[in-house]
């Protein structure tokens, strides 16, 4: 017998997409951390996720970076430039003044200098922040937001921003320069663009 639980249908955030992708944090869920973060006074969380954000980068270049990459001088930059891990290409990305902010404050309060890692690790093994780590502060934030750990991970983080100005934009060449990207292929397959998508971006492009 077919209960009423068993019988509502919830169709998968990722149908017609790559399997093993992981979700993009929607613009309401955005907000809702930030704010929880603001009000409990979580200064590094909240420097860490607002730069996630802006930064698009991998979980392993995010915990790299130093101070000096996003200040001039005792000023945060308003863009930045690193040289990404995996690929050994330079990538640069934007720091909004929401994230400057929250940049500037969790600097003063840790009384970072410039050739410090810009997030310590708080284990004496590491130099800064690891991947790990980083993925169990995400995996926290998921549950915060009653969301499934099942369809998040670091990977969401680089995911959002690039699929909000995907979706506004359709712009692929412009999200791909932020990625990093050498391919367009791999922009395409990384937003997880539904195929009748593509095809209609491939239609309208003349060579």
């Amino acid at each position: 017998m077919e209960t009423p639980s068993s019988s509502v249908h919830h169709e998968p955030w990722n149908k017609g997409k790559i399997v093993g992708q992981k979700a993009p944090f929607k613009l309401k869920e955005i907000w809702a951390l930030r704010v929880r973060l603001q009000m409990q006074g979580r200064v590094r969380e909240l420097a860490l996720f607002n730069l996630g954000i802006d930064s698009k980068l991998r979980g392993c270049d995010l915990v790299a970076l130093k101070v000096r990459d996003v200040c001039h001088g005792d000023q945060l930059a308003a863009r930045a430039i690193v040289m990404q891990h995996k690929t050994q290409r330079p990538v640069q990305f934007e720091i909004t003044a929401a994230t400057r902010d929250a940049l500037q404050a969790w600097i003063q309060l840790a009384a970072l200098k410039s050739d410090d890692f810009l997030f310590p690790s708080r284990l004496h093994e590491s130099p800064h922040l690891g991947t790990r780590q980083y993925a169990r502060i995400l995996g926290h934030w998921v549950d915060e937001l009653g969301l499934d750990r099942a369809d998040y991970g670091t990977h969401s983080m680089r995911r959002t921003k690039a699929t909000l100005i995907y979706r506004r934009t359709k712009n692929l060449r412009a999200v791909q320069l932020l990625l990093g990207h050498s391919k367009l292929e791999s922009t395409v397959r990384y937003l997880g663009i539904e195929l009748d998508d593509a095809l209609e971006i491939a239609e309208q492009t003349e060579i």
